[in-house]
C-alpha cells in the first residue's frame, strides 16, 4: 500500500509522461490490451491522471427526485482519484457540473465516463478534466441509476472488447486516449515509461543537433 504522500507523488510523475510510453512499457510485460476505446476521448481538458475510484450503473426506470446510490457513491473518493463510471448507458448523462465539483471538493483530480456528461461549458471554465463516450443534455434521474462502487467495472477497450478497471488502478489518458495499469504493476510500468521519455527528449535534442533519424536511433535504440 502506498501513502498519501506516496500517491501523490506517483500521480505527479505520471502526468509528466506519455500514454504512448506506458502502452509500450506495458506491451513489453505482456499486457498488450490496456488501452481504452478510442470512442472515450477529451470533452473537458486534455490530460486525465490518477487512481481509478470506480462507479457504475446500468439503464433503469424509477420514480424519485434523484438517485441515493450515486451521491452516496460520490461522497467516497478522495485526494489524487480519478472517477471511473462504467455502465449501459445510452443517450442519458452520467456526470455533469454540480457533480465534479462535489468530486473536487474531496481532491477528485478528473473523470474517465463509459457513458454520457453534459455541462461541457462549465466543465471546462472550472478547469475539471473529463474523457466521455458521448455527450448529452439528457439527465440520468428516472433513466440511469448507479448499483455498485469501488468494485470491478469494464470499459470498452482499444485491442478488446473491454477492460477492466479494478479500485486502486492508475487511469491516464491524454490526446492519445487512456489506458488502465494495474495496480500491482504501477511503480515498474511508471519507472520504465520515465525512462523512455528520458530517451525521447535525447532522440528530439539530438535531431535538432543535426543527427539523421537512423543515426540517432542506431545510437539510443528504438522507442
Amino acid at each position: 500500500m502506498h501513502t498519501a504522500e506516496q500517491r501523490a507523488e506517483i500521480r505527479r510523475r505520471f502526468a509528466a509522461v506519455d500514454t504512448s510510453n506506458v502502452a509500450d512499457v506495458l506491451d513489453g510485460l505482456g499486457r498488450p490490451d490496456q488501452g481504452l476505446a478510442p470512442s472515450l476521448a477529451a470533452v473537458s481538458g486534455e490530460r486525465v491522471a490518477g487512481w481509478a475510484y470506480t462507479i457504475r450503473g446500468q439503464m433503469r426506470p424509477y420514480s424519485g427526485g434523484g438517485d441515493a446510490a450515486k451521491m452516496e457513491a460520490c461522497q467516497g473518493i478522495g485526494p489524487d482519484e480519478v472517477a471511473v463510471w462504467a455502465g449501459d448507458g445510452h443517450g442519458v448523462c452520467y456526470f455533469g457540473e454540480l457533480i465534479a465539483l462535489g468530486l473536487r471538493e474531496r481532491g477528485c483530480v478528473g473523470a474517465v465516463v463509459d457513458g454520457g456528461v453534459r455541462d461541457l461549458r462549465w466543465l471546462r471554465r472550472h478547469g475539471f478534466p473529463v474523457f466521455a463516450r458521448y455527450r448529452t443534455p439528457v439527465q440520468s434521474i428516472g433513466r440511469w441509476a448507479v448499483t455498485g462502487w469501488q468494485e470491478p467495472v469494464y470499459l470498452g477497450g482499444a485491442t478488446t472488447a473491454w477492460v477492466e478497471v479494478r479500485p486502486g488502478d492508475f487511469v491516464l489518458a491524454d490526446e492519445d486516449g487512456g489506458i488502465v495499469v494495474p495496480s500491482t504493476l504501477v511503480s515498474q510500468v511508471l519507472e520504465a515509461a520515465e525512462q523512455l521519455t528520458t530517451t525521447e527528449v535525447s532522440i528530439r535534442a539530438a535531431l535538432r543537433e543535426g543527427l539523421t533519424l537512423v543515426e540517432a536511433l542506431a545510437r539510443f535504440g528504438h522507442v
